[in-house]
């Protein structure tokens, strides 16, 4: 286990030795003496929280909502900076699904959270709590790694795929890093603009145009956190100026690009996630 420091924040940080058995499968796990305040920045994937610590982290809404234990988020949760974590002693595995392999592994599409956050005991039934006791009773990171690999490759395999054709458009968005003209996405699977947009959010939990757009504020975001000026970040990733990425981070996170290149939970990602996240 690594250690994260970000100013007054000391989090140990692990990553499993190898890539999952499932393609779209990215995972890291936490150990946080004190989780203060920390702002849940979207991602384009699938969140599935799976804690086992003596204080399960809780998830703080501005409207006044709260969540806490295991849970799961679709992709883009948290837009506008309204979602936040806190939290004492809590120990985590995050597992990051890409959408397309979303509603095999967890039962339900993930269009079915509407934006919001699910517990898993919604999802998964009385496997929720068994997961949360073996992972609490595993002696390593590398044995937890291994027990929640092996459900979601059991999952994985006996639950239902998303179309050939959706999973072939958000491939092709992702390989973009969110530039490609998604109009013509319905063209090349030989589907009309309607079925494929309906089908896609479906499927996903998201349009494909909302989805190219979060795959390029993804890589504009972690850009600012490396340090890179703003100028340049939405020149090289497709904005039409720094104006147009000003809107977009704003949007996203309610900060400003220059904050946004302090968010921890950005920063840790390189410890966290160092072979990228699932496509």
């Amino acid at each position: 286990m690594r250690t994260f420091v970000h100013g007054s924040s000391v989090w140990g940080v692990a990553s499993p030795p190898r890539p999952s058995r499932v393609p779209g499968v990215t995972m890291a796990g936490f150990r946080v003496p004190d989780l203060d305040a920390l702002r849940m920045v979207p991602h384009p994937a699938v969140t599935v929280l799976l804690e086992f610590g003596a204080s399960p982290p809780v998830l703080s809404h501005a409207a006044g909502r709260q969540e806490l234990g295991s849970i799961v988020a679709g992709p883009g949760f948290g837009s506008g900076g309204a979602v936040w974590a806190r939290g004492e002693n809590v120990e985590c595995v995050q597992v990051r699904l890409s959408p397309v392999i979303a509603r095999a592994v967890l039962g339900v599409p993930p269009a079915e959270f509407d934006g919001a956050v699910v517990p898993l005991e919604n999802l998964w039934g009385r496997e929720a709590p068994r997961v949360r006791e073996r992972l609490g009773e595993a002696t390593s990171w590398q044995e937890r790694f291994a027990l929640a690999d092996a459900l979601i490759a059991r999952r994985f395999a006996a639950g239902p795929p998303v179309d050939p054709e959706v999973a072939w458009a958000w491939k092709r968005i992702v390989a973009s890093r969110g530039l490609v003209r998604v109009d013509g996405l319905a063209g090349d699977v030989g589907w009309s603009r309607k079925r494929l947009w309906s089908r896609f959010r479906a499927q996903l939990g998201l349009p494909p145009k909302r989805a190219a757009t979060l795959i390029r504020f993804d890589l504009a975001a972690h850009r600012l956190v490396a340090g890179e000026g703003a100028a340049r970040v939405a020149a090289d990733t497709g904005y039409a100026d720094q104006a147009h990425l000003h809107r977009d981070v704003v949007a996203f996170t309610g900060v400003t690009p220059a904050n946004v290149a302090g968010e921890r939970f950005l920063a840790v990602d390189h410890l966290a996630w160092p072979r990228g996240g699932p496509a």
